[in-house]
């Protein structure tokens, strides 16, 4: 590693909570980058990352700027993950970081809260500016939407006659998911709207529970059985930093149009069970 621009903040010890920038690079890619979205929080000693600096963060202190090579061959030895699927036998990967702040557990206080509670900050600051860049995009548009719960817009094209999808309750929609840009990753009303083939079955979830994307948990709420509509969600409450690569990329709004054909009692839960995962 070396250290491009030297920092006079306090050095990060083995404990302590640290926000960061970085930037990982392959050939002339960029594979993922908090610069111009959400810095990123870790804790010093934490391992196993594909893209793992964290060996490097005891020698630096807040300020430092530090760039590092990753080569393939040593990944594959060392990191519980093995090597990304893009990176092959005797290459490398580029990854830049910069500490911007670090949290330590002094005088009662916990690190770890502080940490979180700046998180939060930056959440929802972010989310802000997601929603503005959405209200932009639907000005544009002149399409005409309407803030739900303060998270997601919505466009509300058909008004349902039967049971409110209110929170609890088991969800069944018809869905298509695509990005700002049109292209459609998913569907159970299309299959041809589909990146991976699956059937085109009603998607079931809880509303305001678990089983999709927080947007639409969120959003689901101004439905009735036979309402349709678009929800036009920010990356914060659908897949964030991670994405679901290839199909979705990090930091990507997403549209959804849903249809709710079902809204019933949600089964009781079972001591023990996962939550449902899904869209």
């Amino acid at each position: 590693y070396k250290i491009i621009k030297s920092g006079d903040g306090e050095k990060l010890e083995h404990g302590d909570f640290v926000k960061f920038q970085y930037k990982l690079t392959y050939k002339d890619s960029v594979v993922m980058s908090t610069y111009g979205v959400l810095p990123a929080f870790d804790q010093v000693d934490s391992v196993g990352r594909f893209h793992d600096f964290s060996e490097l963060l005891t020698k630096l202190k807040v300020g430092d700027s530090v760039v590092t090579y990753q080569y393939a061959d040593s990944m594959q030895k060392t990191s519980q993950f093995g090597m990304p699927p893009y990176l092959k036998k005797g290459e490398k990967q580029m990854a830049t970081l910069k500490i911007i702040k670090v949290f330590k557990n002094k005088g009662g206080v916990i690190g770890r809260e502080l940490a979180f509670a700046d998180y939060q900050t930056d959440l929802n600051n972010f989310r802000n500016k997601e929603l503005n860049d959405i209200k932009k995009y639907l000005d544009s548009k002149n399409i005409s939407a309407q803030k739900v719960n303060n998270s997601v817009y919505m466009v509300m094209e058909k008004e349902g006659t039967g049971r409110s999808a209110d929170s609890g309750l088991m969800v069944g929609v018809k869905y298509s998911g695509k990005n700002f840009e049109g292209k459609y990753f998913d569907s159970n009303v299309d299959s041809t709207k589909q990146t991976m083939a699956h059937p085109l079955e009603t998607f079931y979830f809880v509303s305001k529970k678990e089983g999709a994307i927080q947007g639409m948990l969120e959003a689901i709420t101004s439905f009735k059985v036979g309402s349709k509509g678009t929800l036009y969600i920010p990356s914060s409450l659908a897949y964030g930093p991670q994405g679901s690569m290839p199909v979705i990329k990090p930091y990507e709004n997403l549209i959804f149009e849903i249809e709710v054909v079902e809204v019933k009692e949600a089964p009781k839960e079972q001591p023990g069970m996962p939550p449902g995962g899904g869209y």
